[in-house]
């Protein structure tokens, strides 16, 4: 018999509802019955604010300006990356006592290749918001 129940439970069509329904009373006999949302989070609130370079101690291989040019200024680290990773080949091959202040200029310019790039996060987070929305508006127009 117990067999007979397992293969009924697992051949419906739909599950069970969780156990926590019963939580849930008839709100119409008693509307307090419903569960309470849960309270506001004490303590102070903090933006997530990438830190400056300045505060990581690592020099600005970019301008300081506002209006930062990010495809220039990303294409001009990347390939200064790539001569300093050159240059640290040399550095090994001729002198390798040498290498520990390549690895310092190349550890700055990924630094700054990382702050430019998260400094990009609100913007690629706007415009993905903006397409997501559009394309909920195009699926509505479709099915309406």
């Amino acid at each position: 018999m117990n067999w007979m129940c397992r293969r009924i439970a697992t051949a419906a069509t739909y599950p069970p509802p969780p156990p926590y329904y019963r939580l849930y009373k008839d709100h119409t006999e008693n509307p307090d019955s419903a569960l309470q949302p849960p309270s506001s989070i004490e303590g102070t609130y903090t933006d997530d604010v990438f830190p400056s370079l300045e505060e990581q101690v690592v020099p600005q291989l970019y301008p300081k300006d506002s209006n930062v040019d990010y495809k220039k200024e990303l294409r001009s680290l990347n390939t200064e990356l790539q001569l300093h990773v050159l240059e640290l080949a040399d550095v090994l091959v001729e002198m390798p006592s040498r290498y520990a202040k390549r690895i310092g200029e190349i550890s700055s310019i990924f630094k700054n290749l990382h702050h430019l790039l998260n400094s990009l996060r609100p913007h690629q987070a706007r415009t993905t918001l903006i397409h997501i929305m559009e394309l909920q508006i195009q699926q509505r127009k479709q099915a309406g």
